[in-house]
């Protein structure tokens, strides 16, 4: 149960964030409600999420995988779950997206994608666990572009999923609207 009030009077800027997050998503996103108590931080996540939506140099499956296993890792649940939808719609392999709570025991990853979640979980530590290794290990597959965007994203994941998961978001159900269509 969220920790913070959603529900907010019917301003201008309510309706037309709602209406927009409807169209886009099918329903209005409980982060979004959220930052509607303060306008700066709405607007920074707005340019945020807009600008990292143009990311487009690494594999759509890798920046899955980083995102969910930094959920994961923080234990966000609104994001395992919206994370889980958005990547299924982005046609992301839907066992891999299943697997990343148990990646470690998983058969359904390379070995690259089992490096960029270690990395991932690194990266999310307090303080930072990423070792040379790691990094050498990413640069085998990944060029230097690469890399940077694959952690910038596990960076904006652990922003999104910190928040979220401090202020007591949990699942929206979006997860259950995938699993319902047939194979």
């Amino acid at each position: 149960m969220a920790r913070i009030r959603l529900e907010h009077r019917r301003t201008g800027l309510v309706r037309m964030m709602e209406w927009y997050s409807r169209r886009k998503y099918g329903q209005v996103l409980d982060p979004g409600k959220v930052a509607l108590h303060h306008r700066g931080v709405l607007t920074t996540m707005m340019v945020m999420e807009g600008s990292a939506a143009r990311w487009k140099g690494l594999d759509p499956t890798l920046k899955a995988l980083a995102t969910m296993v930094v959920s994961a890792e923080i234990g966000c649940s609104w994001c395992m779950d919206f994370g889980f939808w958005e990547y299924h719609h982005q046609k992301v392999d839907r066992a891999k997206l299943r697997d990343v709570p148990q990646w470690r025991d998983s058969d359904v990853y390379s070995d690259l994608e089992r490096a960029v979640m270690s990395y991932a979980v690194a990266a999310t530590a307090t303080p930072p666990a990423v070792t040379d290794e790691q990094v050498e290990r990413l640069l085998e597959d990944l060029s230097e572009a690469d890399l940077v965007e694959l952690t910038a994203q596990i960076s904006l994941e652990n922003y999104r999923s910190r928040i979220n998961a401090s202020l007591g978001l949990t699942s929206q159900g979006f997860k259950e609207t995938c699993e319902l269509r047939p194979a």
